[in-house]
C-alpha cells in the first residue's frame, strides 16, 4: 500500500464537528495489518481525542469527510447519512468520450465474496444503488471525460462500478479498470468535492467544498 505523506486538511471545525480534506492513499480507519495503522482517525485523535467516525472514503479516494466530536453529533450525523439526508458530490475523470451530457445508473450491488474486497452487480440479491452523473468537460486529446457524480446511495465501490458499467472506468482504478486505464494515472481520479447537511446540533444547513486536485 502506498505511503501517504500528505497532511490532512481541516476545512471546518466547531464544538461539534470536524470537516476535513482526506488525501489519497490514506485509510479512513486502521487496517488489520500493523503496517496499515496510519489513517484519518489515528492522526486526528492526537488533537481531537473524542473524535468519532461517521462515514468513510476509500483509501484511493480523496476529498471531504465529516467527523463528530462527541456522541450526540455522531448519532445525529449517522442518522442523516442513513436517511440519505446528506448531499454528496464527487468529481471523476473517466476513460473515453461520454456521449450523453447526463444520466443515471441504477444497477444493484453486492459483495463478490470469493473475490473480496471486490463488489459486483447482482439483480437477484444486490442492494439498490443509484448514481446521477453529469459531464463537466470532455478531453478529446486525452480520450477522457470529467464527470460530476452524485451518489444517492452509498454502496461500497458504487461510483467505480457504475462508471465501469456505463463503459467508462475511472482512470487509475486498480479494482475495476483494465490495466491500460489503470496505468493512465498514478492515483484514482475520484474526489469528494461537496458535502452538505444539516448541522447535527444547530440544525442549520451547511455546505462544504474541496476542489478536485486533478
Amino acid at each position: 500500500m502506498p505511503e501517504c505523506r500528505e497532511a490532512i486538511g481541516v476545512i471546518h471545525r466547531d464544538d461539534d464537528i470536524l470537516v476535513i480534506n482526506k488525501p489519497a492513499f490514506l485509510l479512513s480507519v486502521p487496517g488489520r495489518a500493523p503496517e496499515n495503522s496510519d489513517c484519518v482517525t489515528r492522526r486526528l485523535k492526537q488533537d481531537y481525542p473524542d473524535l468519532r467516525l461517521v462515514h468513510r472514503l476509500d483509501l484511493d479516494t480523496s476529498g471531504l469527510m465529516v467527523l463528530a466530536l462527541h456522541r450526540r453529533a455522531q448519532s445525529n450525523l449517522s442518522r442523516a447519512f442513513q436517511k440519505r439526508q446528506v448531499e454528496k458530490r464527487y468529481q471523476a475523470v473517466v476513460a473515453g468520450q461520454v456521449a450523453e451530457d447526463s444520466g443515471e445508473v441504477t444497477l444493484p450491488l453486492i459483495a463478490d465474496w470469493p473475490n473480496r474486497p471486490l463488489q459486483k452487480v447482482c439483480f437477484d440479491t444486490g442492494k439498490p444503488a443509484l448514481t446521477h452523473w453529469r459531464v463537466l468537460a470532455r478531453y478529446p486529446d486525452r480520450d477522457a471525460t470529467r464527470l460530476a457524480l452524485r451518489p444517492v446511495t452509498g454502496r461500497t465501490h458504487q461510483l467505480r462500478i457504475h462508471c465501469r458499467e456505463i463503459g467508462h472506468p475511472i482512470l487509475g482504478c486498480d479494482l475495476y479498470a483494465p490495466s491500460e486505464i489503470l496505468n493512465r494515472s498514478d492515483r484514482l481520479l475520484l474526489h469528494a468535492e461537496r458535502l452538505a447537511f444539516n448541522h447535527p446540533c444547530t440544525g442549520l444547513w451547511r455546505e462544504f467544498y474541496s476542489p478536485a486536485p486533478f
